[in-house]
């Protein structure tokens, strides 16, 4: 992703809300046998600085190096298609993509087994919060289960977020697009179209 200012989010409560809400990351390490990517949940700790914990199913851990250099990890929140045929005419135009992303960087801490354990079972709750009856982990099994996968601590030294939203277009045709993601039949995407919203509400479109 490109360092420069085009999108850029630095507001860090967004940024925190970002992640939170899309807890499905991709971790990337470059190690001396290569580039090394996994796919895990992670949660944000509570307290003033950025803080993500995950855990990692062995031997991922080793295959990561775990602990021995900076990784990346990749949050993608919610994306999407636009097409020009939504802008309404008024001149050529291209079609393009809207989303939020966020790259974290910095060095995991690897997390002894009470903490790791700790990391699982907050995980569960998390998603077992929504249903009627959530199912708790069992403190006897969760420990063994507990033993196959390694914990991490991330807090990030270096953060790069982008919301590309249509703030480059005019309101009117930022309206048009989010009426379109409301309801276009192909690709409808009310999550994209609810941040468009807040973006263009704030006054950060032109």
């Amino acid at each position: 992703m490109r360092h420069n200012s085009d999108y850029l989010l630095d507001d860090k409560e967004r940024i925190r809300a970002l992640v939170q809400d899309n807890p499905w990351a991709t971790l990337l390490s470059g190690t001396p046998r290569g580039l090394v990517g996994s796919h895990l949940p992670v949660l944000v700790e509570e307290g003033p600085a950025l803080s993500i914990v995950g855990h990692l199913g062995r031997p991922d851990d080793e295959a990561h190096e775990l602990g021995e250099h900076e990784v990346l990890l990749i949050i993608a929140g919610p994306h999407g298609y636009i097409s020009p045929g939504w802008y309404g005419g008024g001149g050529p135009a291209v079609p393009t993509y809207n989303y939020l992303v966020a790259h974290l960087y910095g060095r995991p801490e690897p997390l002894d087994a009470a903490e790791t354990y700790r990391v699982l079972t907050d995980t569960v709750d998390r998603y077992e919060s929504v249903r009627p009856t959530p199912f708790r982990v069992e403190d006897d099994h969760g420990r063994k289960v507990a033993r196959g996968v390694t914990g991490f601590r991330l807090r990030p030294t270096r953060v790069l977020a982008k919301a590309k939203l249509s703030q480059d277009k005019p309101a009117e045709i930022a309206w048009r697009i989010i009426q379109a993601l409301e309801t276009d039949a192909g690709y409808r995407n009310p999550e994209l179209a609810r941040h468009m919203r807040q973006v263009l509400t704030s006054g950060e479109s032109r």
